[in-house]
């Protein structure tokens, strides 16, 4: 009785330990090499943030380029405005100077036969310009002041409308004038420039500030 007992005990203490083995032997088949779930990720490298995540966003700014105010001015009223302009808009400044300098005589509207009058009167007129823009395709936003002639812009902002290619550029007129508005002048100086883009001009007085000019460039929405 005795023998058989021992000889149970020991049959069930081997079939014991064969379960612990199998057990076993099953576990370390599925290890890391099965699925990607069980791969430890590398925690370190996926907290740490990219150079790229941290930089600023591009401004915008710079792609715009470069703002041109070209004017001209035959008394100064309009120089005046251009000058303040300029550093509303920390723009570069162009001065259309004729090739034949304005005399007083010239511009002495109530004689007829008078320079600025001849040309006023003569839409096809062209007074020479000294000089030029170098780098106009730098350019893709122009600003153009010059007073009012009778109602229209001088004769020479035609000569410098049709010295450069404005295709796709943006220009702003401006001008100066103790009382005619700017919207004939600017229809009839888009005439002259293809497909470029003219935005809604104003009319401003010589000493108007540098705060409202700030505020009209800000409500162009350039």
């Amino acid at each position: 009785m005795n023998k058989l007992l021992s000889a149970l005990l020991t049959l069930a203490m081997v079939l014991s330990l064969s379960a612990c083995g199998g057990g076993i032997s099953g576990s370390s088949q599925s290890g890391p090499s099965g699925s990607g779930s069980l791969s430890i990720p590398d925690t370190p490298a996926q907290d740490a943030p990219s150079e790229s995540s941290e930089e600023p966003a591009a401004s915008n700014e710079a792609d715009a380029g470069p703002v041109l105010v070209a004017y001209f001015s035959a008394t100064g009223n309009t120089e005046s405005v251009a000058e303040r302009l300029q550093t509303v808009l920390n723009a570069d400044l162009y001065e259309i100077v004729p090739a034949e300098p304005y005399s007083d005589a010239d511009l002495n509207y109530g004689d007829s036969g008078c320079r600025a009058n001849q040309e006023q009167d003569d839409p096809g007129a062209r007074p020479a310009i000294s000089g030029g823009v170098e780098n106009m395709a730098d350019y893709q936003v122009i600003f153009l002041g010059y007073p009012i002639w009778w109602g229209d812009a001088p004769r020479i902002i035609s000569t410098f409308l049709e010295s450069y290619d404005f295709s796709g550029k943006t220009l702003v007129p401006f001008c100066t004038s103790r009382g005619s508005g700017i919207r004939a002048s600017q229809d009839n100086l888009a005439a002259l420039t293809g497909d470029a883009q003219w935005l809604e001009g104003t009319r401003f007085n010589p000493g108007v500030s540098q705060d409202e000019l700030s505020n009209w460039v800000d409500g162009l929405g350039l």
